[in-house]
């Protein structure tokens, strides 16, 4: 075959496959691109997706007919059939976004760099080629662009006309390179067919001796990059001499930082001597593997355990080592002994709020009686206010020990975030420093929200507590909260929050600010930037939880040195929705006859007490045991039981179980300390009601009589 020859059909193989692959992406980045669409002018999306589909249907046609057969007419008409296709197309975009404004016209820069560019069809059928799509840009504009203005298109004109003149001139210069290439590649394959013949024989005998080597180098090699440990190994004087990529991606730094380093450059914890010492063991023919902490490139530092040996490579004595990081399994180590003691620390919590709820509910109890029976000189009636409230107070706190413990549940009720501020002001106030400044703005036009008391407390305090820490010398918090309406595309609101009603409530501080990389992980279980021993990294986790269970969105806007700014968006409860305290209570009707078992004497005492001035009949013990012989003796005259859930002997929820053996009709209230024992415990659901303690006179009754009064069984939580 004579070289002119040779040339020609290389180059219509290079042209059949080129063109081959500009239709085939053509056809996909026609389909990709009308997300820019979407983007740029969703009104015609709708209309440009068609066109966009059928100029890629198109291109798929002709890739396919490009595939039928090599010769050099046919694959021109092809090019030019795809010329004129997709460019009308993006001149349809062009004319019906912008016309001589519209920035579709890249789409021209993109046809001519790849058909030009890439398909050596010679300089001729380039120039023609962009002439064409030059024509179809240029001349729908002029004719049907009614507001065109010719300085603005002048740009895109000489945009155009400058990219497809150095296209061509490339197309030019790459075609002559590519003839010359060519004319080179047959000269070159002529001589390779004369010297194939003279080292067939030489090629055979090398080959041979080769390729066990070749296969040698090339496992122990793919063994040495391919490890999921690191591998170090280093010389007899601790110089790293070679470090794999797992080595090198560990510490963050490159091969050729680490070779020719000492290995102090990594080991953070050891020192000379230590070094020393475990380098001549290890010279010695002891194998070790211990823990350190190494650096990283980053001034980070990364737990690992080593494992060392020492290796011979021809006369030399080296020293290879296998690294495993072991960063997040020492750190769920650490976070598995904090959910313990966190554990620990919680039944003990649950433990002690629920002793103190029933110490509670005897001090309302009896506040309550002494208030209804005795009379009081205005001294005497503030002082009393004074314990109730201070009663109520403590309640609230045991609340919240309780949730801390996980053995309250999360009652969502209607309330004023407002209220919710300035109760956990009051909580707060004297761990305030004076250097800081506090300002509270609140929209007094808020709307109520569905949310849980306690949950709200717990976001404000977190959020109230981390500004303050976060100006150890003083600074300025600012508490907002306002009523909000979002819609779409609000500047100041985060693009996830839905459109609806809110209620917004922020905390700014002007203190140290966090720092971009650290934002997106203060909100993940046990993360903490404090010191250890001044943070469990819960704070802002719950705060997480919190507004996730309110069907809430937060958001947290910090620069370092300027400050941060938290931001809660909470669901507004409807118009109707109101939040009022418990109204006072008809006096009983009837001489209904009620058993009470409570083993702490003083609350049985109030209970007892309280319902028999409504005109209940009540009989009332201590022992569960004696409640059980007592309610079958009189069942058919016991109308409603009340049983406190946790007591020594036979406890409630074994005593209901009895007491639903001898009569499965009875009405049964609930009473204690804990919510664990209410709501998804299979035990107790045929319970009436659950009164949780610390509570108060006026809420038995009422709950008594609704239980009483109830037609039909209806669980009654309060």
């Amino acid at each position: 075959m004579v070289k002119s020859k040779f040339i020609t059909e290389k180059i219509d193989q290079l042209i059949q496959f080129w063109f081959g692959w500009a239709s085939f992406f053509g056809a996909s980045f026609f389909i990709v691109l009308s997300l820019m669409d979407y983007i740029a002018t969703p009104e015609n999306f709708a209309d440009f997706i068609y066109y966009r589909f059928l100029g890629a249907f198109i291109l798929a046609i002709i890739f396919f007919l490009n595939r039928v057969k090599r010769d050099r007419r046919y694959q021109l008409f092809l090019i030019y059939l795809a010329t004129i296709v997709p460019t009308s197309i993006i001149e349809y975009m062009v004319l019906h976004f912008g016309g001589h404004s519209s920035t579709y016209y890249a789409g021209f820069f993109i046809f001519v760099m790849v058909v030009v560019g890439f398909i050596p069809i010679g300089l001729k059928h380039s120039i023609y080629i962009s002439l064409i799509a030059f024509s179809i840009y240029v001349i729908p504009i002029l004719v049907l662009d009614k507001s065109l203005n010719l300085s603005y298109f002048s740009m895109p004109l000489s945009f155009l006309s400058a990219t497809f003149f150095i296209a061509n001139v490339w197309r030019y210069l790459s075609q002559q390179r590519l003839i010359s290439e060519l004319g080179l590649q047959y000269d070159l394959e002529h001589q390779k067919k004369q010297l194939e013949n003279y080292s067939l024989q030489l090629q055979d005998m090398v080959e041979e001796r080769t390729k066990k080597l070749h296969e040698s180098e090339q496992w122990h090699r793919s063994l040495f990059e391919n490890a999921t440990d690191g591998i170090i190994v280093l010389d007899k004087n601790s110089i790293i001499v070679n470090a794999n990529d797992r080595a090198c991606e560990m510490h963050g730094f490159t091969r050729e930082a680490l070779v020719g380093s000492h290995i102090r450059l990594l080991a953070a914890d050891a020192d000379k001597n230590t070094l020393a010492r475990k380098t001549r063991r290890i010279l010695d023919g002891e194998a070790l593997v211990f823990e350190a902490k190494n650096n990283k490139k980053d001034g980070s530092t990364i737990d690992v355990e080593i494992s060392s040996k020492a290796i011979t490579i021809g006369n030399e004595l080296f020293i290879q080592s296998f690294y495993r990081d072991i960063t997040e399994k020492k750190k769920f180590q650490e976070h598995l002994l904090q959910s313990q003691k966190m554990e620990s620390i919680g039944v003990l919590t649950g433990g002690i709020a629920h002793d103190f709820n029933n110490i509670l509910t005897a001090i309302l109890g009896h506040t309550d009686l002494v208030r209804r029976f005795a009379v009081l000189n205005e001294k005497a009636t503030r002082s009393l206010n004074i314990v109730e409230d201070s009663s109520r107070r403590a309640g609230r706190m045991i609340s919240k020990l309780l949730g801390f413990a996980r053995t309250s549940k999360h009652e969502l009720t209607p309330i004023n975030l407002n209220d919710v501020v300035y109760e956990t002001l009051k909580l707060l106030e004297p761990v305030f420093k004076t250097n800081i400044k506090l300002d509270v703005e609140l929209d007094n036009r808020l709307p109520l929200i569905q949310g849980d008391v306690n949950q709200m407390e717990q976001v404000i305090m977190n959020f109230l507590v981390n500004a303050r820490d976060a100006m150890p010398n003083g600074g300025h918090i600012v508490i907002k909260t306002q009523a909000r309406t979002v819609v779409k595309s609000m500047p100041d609101v985060p693009p996830y929050v839905p459109p609806a009603e809110y209620v917004q409530i922020s905390v700014s501080d002007n203190g140290a600010g966090i720092p971009e990389d650290i934002v997106q992980k203060i909100f993940e279980p046990f993360f903490t930037t404090k010191e250890q021993g001044k943070g469990t990294g819960l704070g802002l986790s719950m705060v997480y939880g919190a507004v996730n269970d309110h069907q809430g969105y937060l958001s947290v806007e910090s620069t370092v040195g300027v400050g941060s700014v938290f931001t809660v968006f909470l669901p507004a409860a409807p118009p109707a929705t109101v939040a009022g305290a418990p109204k006072a209570l008809a006096p009983g009707s009837g001489k209904r006859t009620l058993l009470i078992v409570d083993d702490e004497q003083d609350i049985l005492d109030i209970m007892r007490d309280s319902l028999e001035e409504q005109g209940y009949k009540v009989f009332a013990t201590s022992d569960s045991t004696i409640a059980m012989d007592l309610y079958r003796r009189i069942f058919h005259e016991v109308a409603l039981v009340i049983t406190d859930i946790v007591m020594p002997g036979i406890d409630g929820r074994e005593l209901i179980r009895q007491i639903k053996a001898v009569n499965p009709d009875v009405k049964v209230l609930a009473i204690s300390g804990y919510t664990k024992y209410v709501g998804d415990n299979e035990d107790l659901k045929d319970i009436d009601g659950f009164l949780q303690k610390p509570f108060e006179s006026y809420y038995l009754l009422s709950v008594v009589k609704r239980i009483l009064e109830a037609k039909t069984k209806k669980f009654i939580p309060v």
